[in-house]
This record gives C-alpha cells, structure tokens and sequence, in this order.
C-alpha cells in the first residue's frame, strides 16, 4: 500500500490509487501425459500453489486438472485431468541406461509459441550440483535447446520413450546455452507409483547422516586408490546405515551397484529405490572394501502421507 494512503494531506492527491486491487499471477509451462486416464507430470516450480490449472494439448482439447502429488524438493508434480480417456500417453525409460552421446529430443512450449521440437544428445550424466528453487538434485545434461516454458516437458530418447522431465537451464542470458538438464525418469516412475498409491506427498528413505565427497586429499589419506564415495561425517544412533553396520569415517561407494559420488547422488539412488526397500550398499573401511543390506525406512516419528 501507498505509505502517504493514509495521511490526512496527501492522500487526497492518490484518490482511488492508494486501494490495493488483487494481483493475479499466471505461470506457463509444459507437462508430459504418462497414463491414458490422464496422469499428466510436471515441475513443481511449474504448478506448485497454482490455484487453477488448465492443460491444453496438442489438438487443442483442454482440461482442467489438480495436483495429486506435489514435492518441491524433486521439483516434480503429477496432475489428474478431469475427464480424460484415452489420451496418447509416454513411456518411461530406464534412465540409468542412458550414456553420453545419445541422441535426445525435448518437446515442450518454449516462451508459449506451441508445440515445439528441439533436438541434441546426453551430454553429461549425473550433474548433482545444481539447485533449482527449493529443489535439489539429480539430472541428466542435454545440448538440446532447452528454453523458459520448456519446464516439465519432455526429454525423450531414440525410441521415444521418456528419458527425463527438463527442468532447468544454466544461461547468462536468459535464453538456451546449450547446457539444460533433465529429472531422470527413474526418479519419475517413483513419485508417479507414490500419486497412484493415493499419496499426497513423495516419502523418502531417511539417510540419518550427514557426508561429504571424497576428493583426493581425502582418498589420499584414506587409503582409497582414487577420490570417490561419500565419507560418513556424522551418523544418527537410529539411522539405517548404523543399524547395517556403517561407522563414522566410512566411505559409501555405491548404493545398488550405482556408484555414488555425492550425497546429492546418494539422496537420488534412496528416494529411486524407495521406503521399505532394502538397499546394497557398497563401502571402504580404513581402505578395505565391504558391503551391507540397508532397510529404508522413513525418519523416526514421520506422519503416514
């Protein structure tokens, strides 16, 4: 409001200026239609707190939809569209399939111009240092032209099959740099399986530790041959890593035979796998290799989705 709105001089020079009027905001995007009943995905930072959410498609039919499942820390939503039937609908990839050098196609609504195609490769795999709002993550790197209204659209390989929502660009411009990334379809499969389990929000295993990278004055002076892993800095007495044996100071190679090489990674490779899994775990003690069976559990007291 108008700081003088109120004063018995001035404000009479504002007349009707000095009322606030109701602002609404408008958010577009892209979504990814994964069931033929309508199960659409998208960002969270795309539909997140929208109040009223309309999803036009290709041939111009509209729906109106609602968030199922919500998690901004995935930066991923699924929606129900009301009344759909019928709908042409995507496959997921196995993600960790993917290697560098693949040809990928990205299909989203680029500055809200339509239906557009862009086209590049895998560029990188595993980028894990990326924060996205409240998100962080995981992603796959793509060259394809990847541009704003081009989040929650798709990231599709050879046989077209999704390979990744996109979601984010790196620019200094504000347009495409050649460097987009994607969300991993693995990691949509579970947040999908968790909306069509009736969940309200995505549950994942808690870790109850805390770790860094190793890099190679850490590798040195642990014994290890190369910087790789996560070194156990601090571990909760109720973690599941406690209860499979894992002591401070030990270093966690791979989770399900995925290598891991940051705790961003680690967090993937838990939420991918899912609460009440159990997870093989790969290890290095004072430079011996070791392994576990981790059960996956929620954190201690968590409230049922």
């Amino acid at each position: 409001a108008n700081p003088f709105a109120d004063d018995p001089f001035f404000r009479d020079f504002f007349g009707d200026l000095r009322r606030s009027a109701p602002q609404v905001q408008n958010a577009l995007g892209s979504g990814v239609i994964l069931s033929a009943d309508g199960l659409v995905v998208s960002n969270y930072h795309v539909v997140g707190g929208a109040d009223d959410i309309r999803v036009v498609l290709a041939d111009r039919r509209e729906y109106a939809a609602r968030i199922l499942l919500a998690d901004e820390v995935s930066d991923l939503a699924v929606l129900r569209l009301d009344g759909a039937a019928g709908l042409p609908a995507l496959t997921l990839a196995d993600s960790d399939g993917a290697e560098v050098g693949d040809l990928v196609l990205a299909i989203g609504n680029p500055f809200g111009v339509g239906q557009t195609v862009t086209s590049g490769i895998v560029s990188a795999l595993g980028r894990s240092t990326l924060s996205l709002g409240a998100g962080r993550g995981y992603f796959l790197q793509t060259d394809a032209a990847i541009n704003p209204g081009n989040s929650g659209g798709a990231l599709i390989d050879m046989s077209g099959h999704l390979l990744g929502i996109n979601s984010a660009i790196l620019t200094r411009g504000g347009g495409s740099n050649g460097v987009g990334f994607a969300i991993p379809a693995n990691l949509v499969a579970r947040v999908l399986a968790e909306a069509q389990a009736g969940k309200a929000r995505f549950e994942r295993p808690w870790a109850g530790l805390t770790g860094q990278p190793v890099d190679m004055a850490l590798a040195t002076a642990l014994g290890l041959p190369r910087p790789e892993g996560v070194l156990i800095a601090e571990l909760h007495p109720q973690s599941p890593f406690a209860a499979g044996g894992l002591l401070v100071g030990d270093v966690i190679l791979s989770l399900d035979d995925h290598p891991v090489t940051s705790p961003q990674e680690m967090m993937y490779r838990l939420a991918v796998a899912g609460v009440g899994q159990a997870a093989r775990v790969g290890y290095s003690r004072a430079g011996a290799p070791a392994s576990a069976s981790v059960a996956l559990t929620p954190p201690p007291g968590a409230d049922a989705p």
